[in-house]
């Protein structure tokens, strides 16, 4: 297979359930590449609009307008990727999961070329590990269909160790815990002179940080049933207001102790406007968090491993972020720090962008370090 023409033309790709990035190796070290909101990472949303003309979203434009036009909205594509349209999961009806999915990289692309200046083609997209052939060749084809030449699939955990150069220190046993917006994979990997071997993988495809914020939600629900005898579960443009209000709680809480959910024009010309704490946050949520740390056991026990031989935890997905999951991997491995030297959000692209640019023919001299 041909290699792009000229260095930086190969761009690592993390398409992701909930979040996809974009990077590219540039003057020797990786760029996170922003998109036209200037965020890092964007929405794996797609919506069709319901006016006459009907216009397609990608991004946060399909992700903010999705409590008006639930219908027209397709989130999780990639959960569908690879399976055949009998299967009772794929309910898609004018377009298949590589298609939805093929938008999704095409936004990301388009957001290479614009930060690029110049066309793209060459690309690393990355994948689960437990993804089978169809899946991983339908990742392929998603990106044929967005104008990429795929040079590589590559597993997201092995892309995480790569972002840490995991590769080029001495043999050891990698864990990666990678909790995002909706999904959670565990891998235990053993990785000797650069080669990396899957020695077990364990997850929920249903468990995130989605499921988090549905927690604080319902206890939101609740709260104003009680305090203020209104019941807004039926109400579609409450509800959206108020997922968004809860994730941006559960987002500040990763860094303060408390905050206020606030919401103005809430329902019926209520304002809302309460506390909520990490303690209770946690507390709604302890179950999930241990339902994670018994997925980890049991990789660990089913790579024939004891937590005391793993010599790595890498942590990817944004809500690793959370400390009270940080504090339970810690006390698991021994009080082993885990590895947060690279924005968990990041790390996966990042690492796709290593192997991108050693496939353009570029070196990457500088590898985050650990802090």
């Amino acid at each position: 297979m041909a290699k792009p023409k000229k260095a930086g033309d190969v761009i690592g790709i993390d398409l992701g359930t909930t979040f996809s990035c974009v990077a590219v190796a540039r003057d020797g070290k990786i760029e996170i590449i922003a998109n036209d909101q200037g965020n890092r990472i964007t929405p794996s949303v797609v919506a069709f609009t319901t006016s006459p003309d009907s216009e397609r979203l990608i991004g946060e434009g399909a992700k903010n307008q999705a409590a008006l036009n639930p219908r027209r909205t397709i989130f999780d594509a990639k959960r569908l990727i690879g399976k055949k349209f009998d299967d009772p999961e794929v309910q898609t009806n004018s377009f298949t999961p590589e298609e939805i999915s093929a938008m999704v990289l095409g936004k990301m692309k388009e957001t290479a070329e614009s930060y690029l200046g110049n066309p793209v083609s060459g690309a690393v997209v990355t994948v689960p590990a437990y993804f089978n052939d169809a899946q991983r060749k339908a990742t392929k084809d998603a990106g044929t269909i967005a104008g990429l030449n795929v040079l590589r699939i590559i597993n997201e955990p092995n892309a995480a160790a790569l972002a840490y150069g995991l590769n080029n220190r001495a043999s050891r046993n990698v864990l990666v815990y990678d909790l995002g917006g909706g999904t959670f994979d565990v891998s235990v990997m053993q990785i000797e002179d650069g080669v990396f071997e899957v020695l077990a993988t364990g997850g929920d495809t249903h468990l995130g940080g989605g499921d988090f914020d549905q927690r604080v939600m319902e206890y939101f629900i609740k709260l104003i049933k009680r305090k203020h005898d209104k019941d807004v579960g039926g109400n579609h443009k409450a509800l959206g207001k108020l997922r968004k209000a809860c994730e941006r709680a559960k987002r500040a809480l990763s860094s303060q102790t408390q905050v206020v959910v606030e919401i103005d024009s809430f329902v019926e010309g209520m304002e809302l406007s309460e506390p909520l704490t990490r303690a209770r946050f946690e507390d709604l949520n302890l179950d999930l968090f241990n339902g994670t740390m018994e997925v980890v056991r049991a990789t660990v026990a089913d790579a024939k491993l004891k937590t005391s031989d793993i010599a790595e935890v890498v942590l990817v997905g944004g809500s690793t972020r959370i400390p009270r999951l940080r504090e339970m991997l810690k006390e698991m491995f021994h009080g082993k720090e885990p590895n947060k030297g690279v924005n968990p959000d990041e790390a996966v692209a990042y690492g796709a962008a290593v192997l991108g640019a050693k496939l353009s023919g570029q070196t990457v001299s500088r590898h985050v370090t650990r802090s």
